[in-house]
């Protein structure tokens, strides 16, 4: 039978029943070896471990100050034998002692059948000392060290049941004991001659060539060894890294924006109308205790932006045909897409700056009912890229590199969304699931978008996606929500999905 050495050791160490400090001590190993080696004892029948709960017991903050005075009821017995009598009247005790040591002594003196309480005196009819009052002159020569349940004899068992009934006086806390037994055939190999075999080839060894005389373990490579988890990146996290790393590669710059949005960026420069559903607050959130917020170059910006909304500005649009409302451009929200971002970024252009690649990560926040696939709080990713010599052909070229390199087989179909034209909704194909799944949107920005930002018109081509839903396909999850439950068993075994 191949050994370790450690479990060696132990053999020739364990004569008789030992507990495993006494083990480690006479083996020359740490505590933890010692029971990790005796697991695997127990398996090949050479060890017995048994484990017995036991009590600890101690004085507790009452019981340190009874271990010198002394328990109440003795207190008022030494009292009376003080006296030179055997009784004495309540009001004497009264007014000798404290108050709750009276309340307290009474009590005890009644229930151990020390004494009467008979026409207001105290009758003393027993005065020997009893096992709890033993049990705590014990347990305070045992200072330095917790007494142990079954250390104690049948009459101080007697007087722990006693002192379990009052309040702190005694401590007590359960503790495992371990009791490490050989078996006939582990006692027979700890006395044979068997030699401890090497299992390291040490730095050591190579330099002085004593490895040359040592004797060396095999290996089996098919036993057992507990799983270890080492720290990762959560999933997501590692999406997001990825498509970091994508869009640098392909020469984009990150940009970033606030959490908390104004309706201007998030809404109004986007050419959407202040009427416009998606405002309504069953689809966004807004600030309760922030009624309106400073906005960057508002008042450079702010008429522009108005007149495309009423008749088009100068952008040859007829615009929404109302009056618009910079009260309501003010309202502050958490912002519903990173595409106030862009809108942020496209504002600080000039014609010299182009041509521009930039992208942005982020947290978005949507009045969803909570679903398989919708959530309130999501990731978005998003890109622009500002040139004036772009083509939708372009657009289709960059959304075919990005999304090959996630490692997803991509189709478009045509689609319309309120600040793009052309506009087109990328699909990609899930295996698992044999279908198509829109992931995003993209398109050109329109004129009434480009124009009040930029004040030249100017191609700006423009997509995003939810990224929650691409890493939970990825990963084969069919209800997005299961990437933010605490399943540690899953976490541990999850792997990137389909990113290459």
């Amino acid at each position: 039978m191949e050994l370790h050495p450690h479990e060696l050791k132990i053999l020739k160490a364990l004569k008789t029943k030992s507990s495993p400090q006494k083990v480690a001590e006479d083996a020359d190993i740490n505590i933890d070896a010692v029971m990790r080696a005796s697991s695997w004892l127990v398996t090949k029948g050479l060890v017995e471990i048994k484990e017995k709960i036991i009590e600890e017991i101690s004085l507790g903050n009452e019981g340190g100050g009874y271990a010198i005075t002394g328990l109440p009821e003795r207190t008022i017995v030494e009292m009376i034998e003080k006296e030179g009598n055997t009784e004495l009247n309540i009001s004497e005790i009264q007014k000798k002692a404290p108050k709750e040591i009276v309340s307290i002594g009474l009590g005890w003196l009644k229930k151990k059948n020390l004494a009467k309480l008979e026409k207001g005196k105290i009758i003393l009819l027993n005065t020997d000392r009893t096992e709890d009052e033993k049990l705590i002159k014990v347990l305070r020569g045992t200072e330095t060290r917790k007494l142990t349940s079954d250390e104690l004899t049948k009459e101080q068992t007697q007087g722990l049941e006693l002192l379990r009934t009052r309040q702190n006086v005694i401590k007590i806390s359960e503790k495992k004991r371990i009791t490490l037994i050989p078996t006939s055939e582990g006692i027979e190999l700890g006395e044979s001659s068997i030699t401890v075999k090497e299992s390291q080839l040490t730095p050591e060894m190579l330099l002085s060539g004593s490895w040359k005389n040592k004797e060396f373990r095999e290996y089996d490579v098919n036993v057992y060894v507990k799983p270890k988890y080492p720290a990762k990146k959560h999933p997501l996290q590692s999406m997001i890294g990825r498509i970091r790393e994508i869009f640098i590669e392909m020469g984009f710059e990150e940009i970033t924006g606030p959490l908390v949005e104004s309706a201007f960026w998030n809404f109004d420069v986007l050419f959407q109308p202040q009427d416009h559903p998606a405002r309504d607050m069953h689809d966004t959130f807004y600030i309760e205790n922030l009624k309106e917020m400073e906005i960057h170059r508002f008042d450079e910006l702010k008429g522009d932006v108005k007149k495309t909304h009423e008749d088009g500005g100068t952008t040859k649009s007829t615009g929404w045909g109302y009056e618009w409302d910079e009260d309501v451009a003010k309202k502050a929200l958490l912002r519903t897409h990173t595409t106030a971002v862009t809108a942020r970024y496209l504002s600080k252009l000039n014609k010299k700056d182009l041509p521009k690649k930039v992208f942005s990560v982020g947290k978005v926040f949507r009045n969803e009912s909570i679903d398989y696939k919708h959530l309130p709080e999501f990731y978005q990713v998003e890109g622009i890229v500002a040139s004036e010599d772009v083509t939708f052909r372009n657009l289709l070229g960059i959304l075919e590199e990005f999304y090959t390199s996630m490692g997803f087989k991509v189709r478009y179909r045509p689609a319309y969304f309120p600040y793009t034209e052309m506009s087109v909704e990328p699909e990609v194909y899930i295996e698992e699931r044999d279908e198509w799944v829109e992931l995003g949107g993209a398109g050109i920005f329109r004129p009434e978008v480009v124009i009040p930002l930029l004040g030249f018109d100017c191609p700006v081509l423009a997509w995003g996606l939810g990224l929650d839903r691409v890493v939970a396909l990825s990963l084969g999850l069919k209800d997005i929500r299961e990437l933010y439950i605490s399943d540690l068993n899953w976490l541990r075994k999850s792997r990137p999905g389909r990113l290459p």
